[in-house]
């Protein structure tokens, strides 16, 4: 962003995200994670959810069902994360007034006849639903349109694997990094023989063998698509597309064709973050004991990163020799670091925007006209309200061996028309060349 006082003004726009903020409206537009249902599963206490500086409070009633109710009761203001899950609701621990999901107030037990006048009553509640392993929140006006049939949220269990992590910085830092396809040759390089599997291994080669990769965008109906287009011998080169998904995910390859991994950027408030992981595809299965123990080797309590600026990332310089970082090898954890250093809110006055930081411009602009739309009262880009709108196989994720010549815009046409994302057991042709299992 420029220095100009209009510079200065569209950076407060993009990192600000509380109720009334211009990007606080824009993304209570949309569909937002959470909380991982596992951490709401049956008969677990009401758990306390902070998101876009709002508190709430996140329970199963009695019947399984979710509710997400301001987290003061309308009453007297007591804190509903430690009420009582019964009688078809939650009931606040101070007065036993009652509400249910919806934010009706069932119950006054202490006045006469149980409140004559409770259905006046209304406690601020949203509405939610379970999706991929996590629980999304829909905190826009009514009505809410339909949550997005993204590939993470069209596979059973076996075929996806959800996780969280915690950010101490703002959300926008933390999404952008996700679109910025130079960053994979330098923060995550490391000897290629030191990454488990050999698919990896020849992925890391990529990154390793050519660190100025071709660059190009375009402009789709969810957001931006980015093409990273590398020359690894004469004649040959691996494309791989990345996406930024409106207003603050992103979905990337992650293995074979048809993979897809996104990475949703939920603002705690301006300064903390969720960084929900969505990996899946739609014919292999996961090894969910195998992931959780690698994550695990990582994630400290409350999903927190056990390296942190306290312990400076845990920075071994003697990895350095084979670690572009010396920090492991977990891309999550070196993405946490280096956006969180970056400040708790990043002075964009400071930073010299260059060439391949061509779809992080192109984003920012993308949600300034999103803000633009909610205020003229449109919905912005990539909100769908008609069935026939929420088919995103044109949600390209992936990482290509492709003669040099083959155009990359053509080619992800042509693999829409393949349904790279179909689950049927007779999966889409694989280009011959490099094996990224």
């Amino acid at each position: 962003m420029s220095e100009s006082p209009e510079g200065q003004h569209q950076a407060e726009l993009l990192t600000h995200t509380g109720p009334g903020t211009p990007c606080g409206d824009l993304l209570r537009r949309y569909w937002q994670p959470i909380a991982l249902a596992r951490d709401v599963a049956a008969g677990c206490p009401p758990l306390h959810v902070r998101i876009m500086s709002e508190d709430l409070v996140l329970f199963r009633d009695d019947k399984g069902r979710f509710g997400l109710l301001g987290r003061q009761c309308a009453h007297r203001c007591a804190d509903l994360s430690y009420g009582r899950v019964e009688d078809g609701g939650l009931r606040c621990i101070y007065h036993g007034w009652l509400f249910d999901i919806d934010g009706h107030c069932l119950e006054q037990p202490g006045e006469p006849e149980g409140g004559l006048h409770r259905d006046q009553v209304h406690q601020l509640a949203y509405p939610v639903v379970e999706r991929g392993g996590a629980v999304f929140a829909y905190l826009g006006p009514a009505p809410a349109p339909l949550f997005p049939n993204y590939p993470p949220f069209l596979v059973s269990a076996e075929h996806r694997v959800a996780n969280r992590w915690l950010s101490n910085c703002n959300f926008l830092q933390g999404s952008e990094g996700n679109i910025d396809p130079v960053h994979t040759s330098y923060l995550h390089r490391f000897d290629p023989e030191k990454q488990e599997g050999a698919g990896r291994r020849a992925l890391q080669a990529v990154y390793v063998g050519n660190s100025r990769p071709t660059l190009s965008i375009m402009e789709t109906r969810f957001g931006v698509r980015i093409f990273a287009e590398r020359t690894m011998a004469p004649g040959e080169k691996v494309l791989r597309v990345t996406n930024f998904v409106m207003p603050n995910n992103s979905a990337i390859g992650s293995g074979t064709r048809g993979s897809c991994t996104m990475l949703w950027h939920v603002p705690i408030d301006d300064t903390h973050h969720w960084r929900f992981e969505f990996f899946s595809h739609p014919r292999e299965t996961f090894d969910h004991a195998a992931m959780e123990r690698r994550i695990d080797t990582e994630r400290a309590d409350g999903y927190q990163a056990k390296r942190n600026p306290e312990n400076r990332w845990l920075q071994n310089r003697q990895e350095m020799d084979w670690s572009y970082l010396g920090m492991g090898t977990y891309f999550p954890v070196h993405d946490l670091f280096v956006t969180e250093s970056q400040g708790t809110i990043h002075n964009h006055r400071n930073e010299h925007l260059a060439t391949s930081d061509m779809a992080i411009a192109r984003a920012r602009r993308l949600l300034l006209e999103g803000m633009a739309e909610v205020a003229a009262g449109r919905d912005p880009r990539g909100v769908v309200r008609a069935p026939g709108d929420n088919d995103w196989s044109d949600l390209l994720a992936l990482t290509e061996h492709l003669p040099e010549g083959v155009d990359p815009a053509q080619f992800c046409e042509s693999l829409v028309a393949d349904h790279i994302y179909d689950p049927s057991d007779e999966a889409p042709a694989e280009p011959e060349g490099l094996d990224l299992a």
